[in-house]
């Protein structure tokens, strides 16, 4: 009951902080993290645990269902390509690149291990991007691809996680079973998401005229499939997403503006409250965690979770800079000798929009969860090793790419607009 009253009260504080949030013109998760990292200091104050189970389960599925639902699918499928380079290649390069690093860089860390931190931090969270950059007139395009590239690399840094892990268990790694694997997760959580959205949508025409029965379905769904696709081991993330879209598609064409209108404001509270939370929760856990590791360690650690925040920085704007050249000499090519695929002036990025997209590669709740997840214990039944120093680092690495990037991105985003 304490931690119930505990929660509320929290949610309480988030939604006025949210508020308050604007009327001083500051992102709020920002504020909301800042706030929960001064509320989790407070003496006696009932910890909250972050419990991996919860996140995937509870938080996950709505806030990705929500996201698919209300992207533009047309547009989404004009920037497939440079928001597939995104969510695959550059989450497979920031995990590469973390993992030498901290490899080097943290004493007595194998190679197992420095992969493991890599893959919880390769995934971007565009909520607090998109939290932040919302009022800041960034152009459509841009949102389309910060919004798309979160709906897929979750499931990209999964497999990478998983990976890792194995090879922490002596399991030998190979290449092709793992780019087999990584398929199977993709196109299995595809299927899923596709067969469960037409199976909703044939028994949502049935009993459209049935509000309140069409939106306890629309809230149902996304854990459903979420459940469905892990059970059959594919990729969760990728069947809510499909799941979103396709719902999206056939919520357009067939269903009155009344529910549309409804299921809107459900979800968009749902979101509010699921996002604040989330931010808030990030804050409450860095006293916790802060507390998991020797006083002598804690400064050096620090000045890890720096260094790595700056490598991802850097490896995501090399790669954002990178695809906006090759987009741009794609195009010339294209005006020049008509050869190639087309590539319309509309797709190129200019300098600000990549800067914007570089510096909003924040990571989130869902890195935190991952690193809970780590098991206590090796097969073995040794501990395992570095677990409280992999949950610290990431949670610095969190809490340094939202207030240091998120104080950053509104200058960013202010400057004049660029020639492409």
């Amino acid at each position: 009951m304490e931690s119930y009253t505990t929660i509320l009260i929290i949610l309480g504080i988030m939604v006025l902080l949210s508020a308050f949030a604007e009327r001083i013109r500051i992102a709020s998760p920002i504020l909301l993290i800042i706030v929960g990292i001064g509320i989790g200091f407070i003496p006696n104050m009932p910890e909250i645990k972050i419990e991996p189970e919860i996140i995937f389960l509870i938080f996950l599925p709505p806030l990705l269902y929500e996201a698919a639902f209300n992207i533009h699918f047309n547009e989404f499928r004009q920037h497939f390509r440079t928001i597939s380079s995104m969510a695959f290649g550059l989450v497979f390069l920031t995990a590469g690149c973390i993992a030498v690093a901290a490899h080097y860089l943290i004493p007595g860390m194998n190679w197992g291990l420095s992969f493991v931190l890599g893959a919880i931090l390769a995934a971007t969270d565009a909520v607090a991007a998109m939290s932040i950059i919302k009022n800041l007139g960034i152009s459509d395009k841009t949102k389309i691809i910060l919004e798309g590239e979160s709906l897929i690399n979750d499931a990209s840094a999964l497999v990478v996680y998983r990976f890792a892990l194995s090879a922490i268990a002596g399991l030998t790694f190979v290449w092709w079973k793992a780019t087999a694997t990584f398929l199977v997760l993709l196109i299995g959580g595809a299927v899923v998401g596709f067969v469960i959205g037409i199976i909703m949508a044939h028994i949502l025409r049935l009993i459209q005229k049935s509000s309140l029965a069409v939106l306890g379905l629309f809230l149902l769904s996304p854990f459903v499939t979420y459940l469905v696709a892990e059970e059959f081991h594919f990729s969760g993330v990728i069947a809510v997403v499909i799941l979103g879209i396709v719902m999206s598609y056939f919520s357009r064409k067939k269903l009155p503006e009344q529910i549309k209108s409804q299921s809107k404001t459900i979800w968009d509270l749902i979101a509010f409250l699921l996002n604040g939370f989330i931010f808030i929760l990030l804050g409450l856990e860095v006293p916790a965690v802060i507390t998991t590791i020797e006083r002598s360690m804690l400064l050096p650690y620090t000045g890890f979770a720096l260094v790595l925040t700056i490598i991802a920085i850097l490896v995501r704007t090399a790669r954002v800079f990178f695809l906006r050249k090759s987009l741009k000499l794609a195009h010339e090519q294209n005006i020049k000798h008509n050869v190639g695929r087309k590539i319309p002036k509309t797709l190129l990025l200019s300098v600000q929009e990549s800067l914007v997209i570089s510096l909003s590669g924040m990571r989130g709740i869902v890195s935190l969860a991952i690193a809970f997840a780590l098991p206590h214990t090796l097969e073995n039944g040794q501990p395992f090793p570095f677990r409280e120093e992999i949950i610290f680092v990431t949670t610095l690495v969190i809490l340094f790419t939202i207030v240091g990037q998120g104080l950053l991105l509104p200058f960013i985003a202010k400057r004049p607009q660029d020639d492409k």
